[in-house]
């Protein structure tokens, strides 16, 4: 009957269409009461408790790092070395679109903000060349994805907290299914985009704005060096991060400012305000779960009913794509990822190739109605309607499926890089 209850609770909830806050607050607290007779101080004493992680720092610090390097001219230096790049290939231009957002996800470590920050440049120069605007919608949604699953990730970050798995082996886990994600929207690019016009390009340009835009290219090398290398941790590289992007945008190209570092840091204090209230109560229901040995039961029901590993990945890749029609990428790696992990590891799957296979799940549902987010941040930057982004983004959609089928049955695409 308690159940019932609490399964009516959050079913009005969402008739009430409240925030994941709201209705984790009410869960967690429904949950503290009812089904373990403890006060409400239990909440607030796991949720310190859980929160008290040093890793935790390097969040708040990717995402100011992400938007100094947005609101600076590091995006537009990266845009104009891939167009050199790759100026005389057939689709050039599209493919220039995909590693501009590629490289600059492995810069900020956020999709939302590699949407903003390349699309508003390569739109306009794509339809200018004669691109199609589905094809130029399509492309720039999509691979403004790359930004979740290539490092430094912030929800890679998020699932290793949750999971307590090592974070630097997660980052090098990403990079071989980011690798593959970008590889497969290059061919794409070059293959519907074949008879697009282009013209011969030249050593001199590509050494030109090479130059212009080494420091940003250094940024990912740097980060990713250091973490691997044992120099500094994950947490430091965050603030390694930080340094450089400020030294290279005030200093070096100095297209920000005091007055615009301040804005930013307001813009980051608002996206955290909204973030960490949710990790605090997630944290809480996580221990409120283990404490009650839910994870163990499921384990134990489940194992009984799936017989092999095969089946296993196959019932988590289909409910994870539900999933992420229904939840933001965060919200739902806080939420499933400690119940979801030691049913796989029971089925002999690692946990850093499941996280990968999450991530990327929770990737497509950037571009899958009715929540994607780079679908409704696409219909701002873009100016376009939502439905008829939907349609653009249906090609990508399907490559980034048969990518995910890969990476999920194939773990050594995952464990390549990880020592």
């Amino acid at each position: 009957m308690t159940v019932l209850v609490l399964v009516v609770l959050v079913l009005v909830l969402l008739l009430l269409r409240q925030n994941l806050f709201v209705i984790l607050g009410c869960v967690t607290a429904f949950a503290y009461v009812m089904f373990a007779g403890e006060s409400l101080d239990g909440i607030i004493l796991d949720a310190w408790s859980a929160l008290n992680k040093e890793i935790l720092l390097s969040i708040p610090l990717y995402i100011l790092a992400g938007n100094v390097m947005a609101r600076g001219g590091i995006a537009n230096r990266l845009i104009r070395f891939m167009r050199a790049l790759t100026v005389s290939i057939p689709g050039g231009l599209a493919i220039a679109a995909v590693l501009s957002c590629a490289v600059f996800a492995a810069v900020t470590g956020s999709g939302t903000v590699t949407l903003v920050a390349v699309g508003a440049v390569m739109y306009p120069a794509l339809l200018e060349a004669g691109y199609s605007k589905q094809f130029s919608l399509g492309a720039l949604c999509a691979a403004g994805t790359l930004g979740v699953i290539i490092p430094p990730s912030i929800p890679l970050i998020l699932y290793g907290v949750m999971t307590h798995s090592n974070i630097a082996d997660l980052f090098m886990a990403g990079i071989g299914p980011g690798l593959l994600l970008t590889a497969a929207m290059v061919v794409y690019a070059m293959w519907s985009c074949w008879d697009a016009e282009r013209r011969t390009g030249s050593a001199r340009e590509i050494l030109v704005s090479l130059a212009d835009g080494l420091w940003a290219l250094l940024m990912p090398v740097i980060i990713l060096g250091g973490i691997y290398s044992g120099i500094f941790t994950p947490t430091e590289s965050a603030a390694v991060a930080v340094v450089y992007a400020l030294l290279v945008e005030m200093f070096i190209y100095k297209e920000l400012d005091l007055g615009d570092l301040a804005e930013v840091t307001v813009q980051t204090s608002r996206l955290l305000g909204a973030l960490f209230p949710v990790l605090m109560l997630a944290f809480s229901l996580n221990m409120f779960l283990t404490y009650q040995q839910v994870p163990e039961q499921m384990v134990s029901w489940l194992s009984e009913r799936i017989s092999n590993p095969g089946m296993m990945l196959i019932g988590t890749n289909l409910f994870l794509l539900l999933i992420g029609c229904l939840m933001d990428i965060g919200s739902a790696i806080l939420v499933l990822a400690p119940m979801l992990v030691p049913l796989v590891a029971e089925q002999g799957i690692s946990p850093l190739h499941f996280g990968i296979m999450m991530v990327v799940n929770l990737e497509i549902g950037y571009l899958t109605p009715p929540l994607g987010l780079n679908l409704i941040v696409a219909m701002g930057v873009f100016n376009e309607d939502f439905w008829t982004i939907c349609r653009a983004v249906l090609p990508f959609v399907i490559i980034m499926l048969v990518c995910l089928m890969l990476i999920a049955f194939i773990p050594g695409i995952s464990l390549l890089f990880v020592g």
